[in-house]
């Protein structure tokens, strides 16, 4: 650790963060200034707003960001780095740690009614699930900045057709405006992992442009199409809509789900609950029809 860092981390960290990184928990701390001073160049923190932190680690992010802000929350589900966290944070600003696992923290609740910001660097084995998370809170979510593994990035804010397309992309685009900002290598991280790292901006759509009747039946449709990817519509979506429903929403029954664009899925899906919703009352009003 340099100079530099025990300065930026405060008197005791020399001492305070003495212990290696769990590989079991995917740990892999961010020590590049470089890569630090490019995410918050684009995260660009105003007066004012309120910050969430996921896996603050070592503090590489969470110490510069209360430079700029003043405040933060971090989640942080390790225990040996919470005491080394608070020491370290007092020559900085105020920290609120929360010791949880990220699965189990309610965004809502944490939100109390005042929309925040969600930054962290994401364990990579864990990344999907911590983002469908964070999605389930998406009303309750300014926006997000988070270091991922480029590899999952690229699958995020992927296009229709590329080879990375699929359940993912669709699922957050759908949501959200995905923005891969810039690349990662190994060496900005100790221990350095095997992959390149790359930093996202998602931005939660408005309910007016999100346009999904039923999210249940969009994820399911999504789900059931990229399940199977070399299989026609006709045949991937065979047990959540047929043939006609995917035509009457202006879909070729023959094609495949890395050839739609989100606004596809989210037609499609509303034909289909539509579709179910009208046999539904009419198998209501079958049964409610007395017998003579």
């Amino acid at each position: 650790m340099s100079r530099r860092d025990l300065r930026e981390r405060g008197d005791d960290a020399s001492v305070a963060f003495d212990k290696p990184a769990k590989k079991g928990l995917g740990q892999h701390f961010l020590h590049e200034r470089g890569v630090i001073d490019k995410m918050l160049l684009a995260i660009d923190p105003k007066p004012g707003e309120r910050f969430v932190e996921i896996g603050p680690g070592q503090g590489a992010l969470t110490f510069p960001l209360l430079d700029r802000h003043g405040a933060l929350t971090a989640i942080e589900f390790d225990r040996d780095l919470l005491e080394p966290l608070r020491a370290a944070a007092t020559a900085h600003g105020a920290l609120t740690l929360i010791h949880a696992d990220v699965m189990d923290v309610d965004f809502g609740a944490l939100a109390a009614g005042e929309a925040f910001r969600l930054v962290g660097n994401l364990p990579y084995n864990l990344s999907s699930p911590i983002l469908f998370h964070a999605l389930a809170y998406a009303a309750s979510i300014r926006d997000m900045h988070f270091m991922l593994q480029k590899e999952v990035v690229d699958r995020m804010a992927a296009p229709p057709g590329s080879k990375v397309y699929g359940r993912l992309s669709v699922m957050l685009q759908a949501y959200c405006d995905v923005t891969a900002l810039f690349k990662v290598p190994p060496g900005a991280f100790r221990p350095p992992p095997k992959v390149d790292s790359a930093v996202v901006r998602l931005v939660p759509k408005a309910p007016t442009r999100i346009g999904i009747d039923d999210p249940a039946r969009f994820e399911a449709v999504v789900r059931a199409a990229f399940g199977q990817r070399r299989k026609t519509l006709r045949n991937a979506l065979s047990g959540v809509c047929d043939a006609e429903i995917i035509a009457a929403a202006g879909i070729d029954p023959q094609d495949r789900a890395e050839r739609l664009a989100v606004a596809d899925f989210v037609r499609l899906a509303n034909v289909s609950a539509q579709s179910s919703a009208q046999s539904s009352a009419h198998a209501s009003a079958t049964d409610a029809t007395p017998i003579r």
